[in-house]
């Protein structure tokens, strides 16, 4: 069906009809005794003007040209058949911890070790890729917390944003209670149920306002559901010039604090060493169950206004064409 986006522009219509009426009109005796002070050249002005009044054509070429231009601001386009839109009703909001330490170099993607955050991003791309139906948002936290990525279905843009992010670009502190609090501002006005924080860190609250204890307790308040991950290897053997040691790369790792936070929300802990088990916890996170909605419909709308706004300028153009012929 044919559908106008700004319907009232139609009251411009009379406007050429208001302006004839009531602006004062040029008086033609004086133009005439300006540009023709002779009397040969009077005359042929006079013929000309006689001849330009018995083409009226002329008068509603520019009444039709007037009225396609009015029909062009009054944007007309075509609404296509309702496609319902596929809404599992979930709002999952996902925290990436870009501090400092996310630069340890101890998972492998593909044969190479790479940092943590690296391998964060190759195994939640294929996390939000599927994550279909849902509205999707992205914190990125360090010394302080950013919204990056406000709740959207396009799950691309979240990607790419993600996949833009670098060490530090937050600071090199770790923030986890100021982060969960901006997921839970961002998140309280949704329907109860249907909120989820995924939460990414490496590491122990350094930095921030706000205690990760205290906001896991508001979170819960509002029923956001948190789930956090650890990220980082345990124990790695390094070999240098003075032969081989053992060192632990996640001995900055609050564990105890990331299972009070899940646990005070409803949600769960989980503990991800390697690539391979960073992706078997969020195909467990898959397995969240959505919340009904309402079905949402989208309707496609194919602009028009072109066609008779180009036939307008056409108009305006022949009728400029012809006055010039006959000047």
């Amino acid at each position: 069906m044919i559908h106008f986006a700004w319907p009232w522009l139609f009251l411009a219509l009379p406007l050429p009809w208001f302006i004839r009426r009531f602006m004062p009109a040029v008086n033609s005796a004086e133009q005439a005794a300006l540009k023709v002070p002779f009397l040969d050249d009077f005359t042929i002005a006079q013929s000309q003007q006689a001849t330009q009044a018995s083409k009226p054509w002329a008068l509603w070429l520019a009444v039709f040209a007037w009225c396609l231009l009015v029909l062009a601001c009054m944007r007309p386009q075509w609404l296509g058949e309702p496609i319902e839109q596929g809404v599992s009703g979930r709002d999952l909001m996902l925290a990436v911890d870009l501090s400092g330490s996310m630069e340890e170099r101890d998972f492998i993607v593909k044969g190479q070790a790479v940092d943590r955050l690296s391998a964060t991003k190759v195994v939640a791309h294929d996390f939000l890729e599927r994550r279909v139906g849902d509205r999707l948002g992205l914190i990125l936290f360090g010394t302080n917390a950013y919204l990056q990525t406000p709740l959207t279905f396009d799950r691309k843009t979240v990607q790419i944003l993600l996949n833009e992010a670098f060490i530090t670009l937050a600071g090199e502190s770790t923030a986890i209670g100021d982060a969960i609090g901006l997921a839970v501002k961002r998140l309280q006005s949704q329907t109860a149920g249907s909120r989820v924080l995924i939460l990414l860190t490496d590491g122990a609250n350094t930095a921030g306002k706000v205690s990760p204890i205290k906001a896991a307790e508001l979170a819960a308040q509002y029923q956001l559901k948190i789930y956090t991950i650890g990220i980082g290897a345990d124990e790695m053997i390094v070999s240098s010039f003075f032969g081989s040691r053992k060192v632990n790369p996640s001995r900055d790792l609050d564990e105890k604090t990331l299972t009070a936070i899940a646990e005070k929300t409803g949600g769960r802990y989980f503990r991800a060493r390697n690539t391979q088990e960073l992706e078997q916890i969020y195909q467990l996170l898959d397995e969240l169950e959505p919340v009904e909605k309402d079905k949402q419909f989208f309707r496609p709308r194919t602009e028009l206004f072109f066609w008779p706004l180009a036939c307008a300028l056409f108009l305006a153009s022949l009728i400029s064409l012809m006055r010039l012929r006959f000047s």
